[in-house]
């Protein structure tokens, strides 16, 4: 009975602190012209196995809801312990009630720069800097759980955006790129500012809504839920005319262009002039798509 007890509490916990991720991470080293050597694939290994290894989180997540994500660490140079690097990532939530899985974050990280020796321990601490590779990483997961929790809840993520500002603040001290104004208009200062700023809350507010009350609403009533998606984009005109072309735009779109495109090309038909035209002016790098939406 004892022997039992203590394999059910082990079950009970191993749940109750489940992962938050299910990360695929990838590790591509053409550019060095070392693809192959072993220091690489066990890079790959330990930065895959710390991610959805650790708990980024105080909340409880079932392995069904984990979020999915994708990253790719391009390697451009090597020397010695130094890194020069890219990351892109992406990541997206389920649609209630369907097998379709929406794209929520679409992020290229051109300043992925950072030491690393092989076999080193992967610690990341909320509250101190450890290392520029750990920073970089927690500072993705933490916009990963800050926008998949506002598409569930109105300014859900605020928890993580905080912690990912933190992680910000004390990542500045070791000069890599990325972390600083001066960095760049699409740097992780950049993105970071622009979330927590009240110039842009329509890009929060937006998220919630063309989720919740768009996208988990398809099984229900397609042709209401279009409609919602549809008002939920005008709203991005307000954000546009304040700040033309910024980041946080360029970002949704690129995450969602996609998307948008296929729901409005299908399905119940509705009125889109007016969307064709919202979206020509304020995402005209995806004006090829708004084309194609002629339904």
């Amino acid at each position: 009975m004892r022997k039992f007890f203590i394999v059910f509490l082990m079950l009970t916990l191993g749940q109750m602190f489940a992962q938050e991720l299910n990360c695929n991470l990838v590790v591509n080293a053409k550019l060095t012209g070392n693809e192959n050597d072993q220091i690489f694939k066990n890079l790959e290994r330990q930065l895959t196995e710390f991610i959805n290894n650790s708990s980024w989180t105080n909340k409880s997540f079932n392995p069904q809801e984990r979020i999915n994500c994708n990253m790719v660490v391009t390697v451009n140079e090597q020397d010695n312990d130094m890194f020069l690097a890219t990351l892109q990532i992406q990541a997206s939530r389920p649609v209630f009630n369907s097998t379709y899985n929406t794209p929520i974050y679409n992020f290229n990280d051109k300043n992925f720069s950072f030491r690393y020796i092989e076999f080193q321990n992967l610690v990341f601490n909320p509250n101190q800097y450890e290392s520029n590779l750990v920073s970089v990483l927690a500072f993705h997961i933490y916009m990963i759980l800050g926008i998949d929790a506002d598409t569930f809840s109105p300014n859900g993520g605020d928890p993580y955006f905080k912690q990912a500002q933190t992680i910000l603040n004390y990542s500045q001290q070791e000069g890599f790129k990325g972390w600083k104004r001066e960095d760049g208009n699409q740097s992780r200062f950049a993105l970071i500012d622009a979330l927590l700023s009240n110039s842009y809350k329509e890009f929060r507010e937006v998220m919630y809504a063309y989720h919740r009350d768009g996208l988990d609403q398809m099984y229900q009533d397609q042709k209401m839920a279009k409609t919602t998606i549809a008002d939920e984009i005008q709203k991005l005109k307000n954000m546009h005319n304040r700040r033309p072309n910024s980041f946080l735009m360029r970002m949704f779109f690129d995450t969602k262009a996609d998307e948008i495109e296929s729901i409005f090309s299908d399905g119940p038909k509705i009125k889109i002039t007016e969307l064709v035209s919202t979206l020509t002016r304020i995402a005209p790098m995806h004006a090829s798509k708004w084309r194609n939406i002629t339904f």
